[in-house]
C-alpha cells in the first residue's frame, strides 16, 4: 500500500475505526458491517480474539473497498505478525521500535502520543499521523493548543470521541478522528449489528458534513 493512499484517505473519509472484541466471529463481522457501510479505513487491536486472522480473513473479503489496519502495535514482532496478515497500515498506542520499524519498511503507522514532546518525538521517528490518546483528558481544547507550535502535524485523537464531539476537534484542526466504543459498542463482543450500522451512517454523516465544511 502507498502512504499516499492512506493518507489521501485518512483526510477524505475523516473516520478510523477501532475494533476490539472478545469474540473473532463477531469481530470479523464488524469489521465486514463497517465497510458495507462505507467505513474506509478499519484497525483491529491485536489483543482482539485470534487477531491475526480476524484481520487476514478481512483483508481478503472487502479487498479494494477498505484498508484494514492492526492496531496495538507494540513490539517489531508485532509490526511483523500484523504485516503477515497483510494489514495495510498499523497503529501503536506510543511510540517505541515498532513506529521506526514501520516507517523504514514503508508501512503507514499513526503512533500514539499524548503531550508534545512525545508528538514531536513519534513524528521524527516517521510516523504518518499522531494518534492523539486518550484524547478525553484534553478534549477539543487541548488539540487545538497542540496545533499552535505545530500546525502541520496531522492529529487523530482518539479516546472518547463521540459523535456530537466529532465537529469540535475537526474545527480544533484534527485530520480525522479514531473511534472505538462510541461507533462500535458492543458489535465485536456479538451485539447487535443493526444498531452497529445506525452508528455508523451517524458517525459517517457527521464526517462527511465536516469534510464538506458544512
Amino acid at each position: 500500500m502507498e502512504l499516499t493512499d492512506f493518507t489521501a484517505r485518512l483526510s477524505r473519509d475523516r473516520l478510523a475505526a477501532i475494533v476490539r472484541g472478545r469474540s473473532a466471529d463477531a469481530a470479523l463481522r464488524t469489521v465486514l458491517t463497517l465497510v458495507e457501510e462505507g467505513v474506509g479505513l478499519v484497525e483491529v487491536s491485536l489483543n482482539t480474539e485470534d487477531a491475526c486472522g480476524v484481520i487476514a480473513r478481512a483483508v481478503r473479503e472487502v479487498g479494494r473497498d477498505a484498508f484494514v489496519g492492526a492496531g496495538t502495535v507494540v513490539t517489531p514482532e508485532d509490526l511483523r505478525r500484523a504485516r503477515d496478515t497483510g494489514a495495510a497500515w498499523v497503529v501503536t498506542p506510543s511510540g517505541g521500535e515498532a513506529v521506526a520499524d514501520a516507517a523504514r519498511q514503508g508501512v503507514p503507522v499513526v503512533a500514539g502520543a499524548l503531550t508534545p514532546t512525545e508528538a514531536v518525538a513519534v513524528m521524527a521517528a516517521g510516523a504518518t499521523a499522531v494518534k492523539l490518546f486518550p484524547a478525553s483528558l484534553g478534549g477539543p481544547a487541548y488539540l487545538r493548543a497542540l496545533k499552535d507550535p505545530f500546525p502541520d502535524m496531522p492529529l487523530v485523537p482518539v479516546g472518547g470521541v463521540d459523535a456530537d464531539l466529532v465537529p469540535e476537534y475537526f474545527a480544533a484542526g484534527a485530520v480525522a478522528v479514531g473511534v472505538g466504543s462510541p461507533l462500535v459498542g458492543d458489535a465485536a463482543h456479538g451485539g447487535d449489528l443493526g444498531r452497529l450500522r445506525d452508528r455508523a451512517r451517524r458517525f459517517r454523516s457527521v464526517c462527511r458534513a465536516e469534510a464538506r465544511g458544512v
